[in-house]
């Protein structure tokens, strides 16, 4: 199985867009034009067929997790608490 047809599995199980998976390809600060992502989707034997590398897959990932779950919560500096002297 290609990266290709996971995309494209992702695409139809998750019944998303072009706009949206572009939207979320931009949470991980990732651009990508509707029409670069529409070749990805296109049959092997198409002229304009491009194949989908890992680097877009995997940024799709980390989008899509960001766009089900929300951004992940800043980590809270902890201060720690300084002793009392008994003088």
């Amino acid at each position: 199985m290609t990266n290709n047809d996971i995309f494209k599995k992702l695409r139809v199980a998750l019944q998303l867009r072009d706009d949206e998976i572009v939207k979320i390809l931009e949470l991980v600060d990732f651009r990508i034009s509707k029409s670069e992502l529409g070749a990805f989707f296109r049959k092997e034997t198409h002229p304009k067929y491009k194949e989908c590398g890992d680097q877009i897959l995997r940024n799709f990932l980390n989008g899509l997790v960001i766009h089900l779950r929300g951004p992940k919560p800043s980590k809270k500096q902890k201060t720690i608490p300084q002793k009392k002297s008994n003088k």
